[in-house]
């Protein structure tokens, strides 16, 4: 049976700090891969500047293409909407019997799970890993038997930075893998037309 990671996010764009961070969250938890999950829309986080679905899964698997065991996945933009994390590891189990599903998420997200849906039933049937995040504190005494956290080092780089520099014309080299680093700089620059894909 195969170990997956699910490392959901909007990947707004994917930067070097998610690529990073999920080679270290594959190797701190045995995992065999990990899958960056692109979702369509976080039903709790409605972001007005969020580039096509397409778009956004053109640039993680381009980013991800010499990674070996970090999967770009585009499995949550064919589920029915809003997706859910709860609908989206009921359908993997059922279309992966032979996997075995775990989910990577932040100590922000740990903060906010009680609002997740089905949230207790996800605690129940699926381990989950958390990473920490900065200005997260996470109470280790009252997580769930199949909860843990894992210490990883976080990069110093987030997707809403990289937008921000790239409307002031500013520099992201080191920021995003070079292999997108064009792509990223025309598809978030504003004051140019976006190229058809």
């Amino acid at each position: 049976m195969a170990s997956i990671g699910i490392f959901g996010g909007s990947f707004n764009p994917i930067h070097n700090g998610h690529i990073a961070l999920a080679r270290q969250l594959r190797r701190q938890t045995a995992l065999d891969e990990v899958w960056l999950m692109v979702s369509p829309q976080n039903p709790l986080k409605l972001q007005q500047d969020l580039l096509e679905d397409h778009l956004r899964m053109q640039l993680v698997r381009t980013a991800l293409q010499d990674e070996p065991g970090i999967v770009a996945c585009d499995y949550e933009m064919r589920l029915p909407k809003p997706t859910y994390t709860w609908n989206t590891l009921q359908a993997l189990s059922r279309d992966f019997p032979d996997h075995r599903f775990t989910l990577l998420i932040g100590g922000d997200n740990w903060a906010l799970f009680h609002r997740w849906y089905h949230a207790d039933d996800i605690a129940s049937h699926y381990d989950i890993c958390i990473y920490p995040r900065r200005g997260s504190h996470l109470n280790t005494r009252k997580m769930p038997p199949r909860v843990r956290l894992v210490e990883a080092e976080l990069l110093d780089i987030s997707s809403t930075e990289i937008r921000r520099r790239v409307s002031r014309h500013e520099d992201i080299s080191g920021m995003v893998p070079d292999s997108i680093l064009d792509r990223v700089l025309s598809l978030y620059d504003s004051t140019h037309d976006k190229p058809a894909m």
